[in-house]
């Protein structure tokens, strides 16, 4: 065996010292991290439980504010938003209400109905400024059909992006009352209620609805002209998509949008008599002169494409996020049409936009009031939902779920200036 007596030169030395030196260095800076990230994971679920404390007082603040001189005002609010700083589920007077409690999402309804069309047109399958009389591609028939029951005044002006961006001018059916003047039994009267109260499962089609503004000739406006939410003409875009995909409405999104997007707690209900929803469920109330009332149980047959949707508020914020990010089988460049037109008009493609939350839609039913919006600058999805709809001051209660989301942002450290 041969051993070195000479001992290291200086040389070597200083090299093997430096050498010490850097080791002793990068096990100090891995230690570092190491007990950073252990500290940082330790700290997480007591931050998260903070902020769902925090959430929870904030939620329970606003709705008792909002209660506060209102006789016998009851139901809840709920809330869930995704974010980059987590997912959060806050809830005020909804005991045992979770994110997967199914509630009717009334009007975020047009969000699927905007988003089934867009994507007929990204797919080549429909122009959206083909007008409704036209043929489909393809095809020789009509996207409406030519029938007496849809010889709606104007029809030959009216295209499907008119429709979507409510320009068209049609008769809402479901929110106007029928003029008194009209020789039909239901003048003066709201034709779906006046329907239900005779037959309360009884099951409305679109081609029901738009007789009614066939026969009564009724119109806002020329199309183009001016700007009137209608939730019948959605109903003709729901028919539109039947015939285009040669599905019903409910099998296309399903097939189509719901799948793919894993969304499996969210069902369009099209039968007059499906009018529970699925357990476990918020029950839903009218509030109307001190008076409130379970009207949990209702018919959606004549909501088809407009108001038709039962979800949950993790499942409405997922579609909405996916849908405003470009990641729900819509491309960016689709996307961007329905957008562009909510940001330089008051409503674009079955979207529209509000400030400080971002792109999405409001939605409002017998029992329930609802907001659904991403803000996609900053990936900040609310879903805020109500378990009363307020028939004395509707307007009051969706300013209330809009200050909300603006406080909860803020909560979270978002900003509410703009939402791009």
């Amino acid at each position: 065996m041969y051993i070195d007596t000479a001992g290291p030169t200086m040389g070597e030395y200083r090299y093997f010292t430096k050498w010490v030196k850097m080791k002793n260095i990068f096990f100090l800076l891995t230690l570092v991290a190491f007990l950073g990230s252990a500290l940082s994971g330790c700290n997480e679920p007591l931050w998260h439980d903070q902020t769902d404390a925090e959430l929870n007082k904030l939620l329970a603040s606003k709705w008792a504010s909002y209660g506060s001189g209102r006789t016998n005002f009851g139901g809840g609010l709920a809330m869930y938003i995704i974010s980059p700083k987590g997912n959060f589920y806050a809830s005020a007077n909804m005991p045992g209400g979770t994110e997967n409690t199914h509630f009717r999402g009334a009007s975020t309804t047009k969000s699927y109905t905007g988003a089934a069309i867009m994507l007929l047109h990204q797919q080549g399958k429909l122009n959206i400024d083909d007008l409704i009389t036209a043929g489909i591609p393809g095809s020789s028939e009509p996207y409406i059909p030519n029938t007496i029951e849809y010889n709606i005044p104007n029809k030959g002006q009216i295209t499907i992006k008119m429709l979507l961006n409510h320009r068209a001018g049609v008769w809402d059916v479901s929110n106007s009352n029928i003029p008194s003047d009209k020789a039909v039994a239901y003048a003066g009267q709201n034709y779906v209620e006046y329907i239900k109260a005779l037959a309360p499962e009884h099951t409305f089609t679109c081609e029901e609805l738009a007789g009614v503004v066939a026969t009564c000739e009724l119109s806002y406006f020329a199309p183009d002209t001016s700007y009137h939410y209608s939730d019948t003409g959605y109903s003709l875009l729901g028919k539109i998509i039947e015939r285009v995909s040669g599905q019903r409405y409910d099998q296309f999104l399903q097939t189509n949008l719901m799948a793919p997007n894993t969304l499996t707690a969210t069902t369009f209900p099209y039968l007059g008599n499906d009018r529970t929803i699925p357990l476990p469920y918020e029950t839903g109330y009218q509030y109307i002169a001190g008076t409130l009332t379970d009207v949990t149980v209702d018919n959606m047959s004549p909501h088809v494409a407009e108001g038709n949707v039962i979800t949950t508020p993790a499942e409405l914020a997922q579609w909405i996020r996916a849908l405003i990010k470009g990641q729900a089988g819509l491309s960016a460049a689709t996307v961007a049409l329905m957008t562009t037109e909510a940001t330089v008009r008051n409503y674009g493609l079955g979207i529209f936009k509000v400030t400080g939350i971002g792109f999405g839609h409001n939605g409002a039913h017998n029992g329930y009031v609802t907001t659904a919006f991403c803000d996609p600058a900053q990936d900040v999805t609310v879903v805020m939902s109500a378990s009363v709809i307020n028939w004395d001051d509707l307007g009051s209660e969706i300013t209330c779920l809009y200050d909300t989301s603006h406080a909860i942002k803020n909560l979270l450290g978002y900003s509410t200036l703009e939402a791009n």
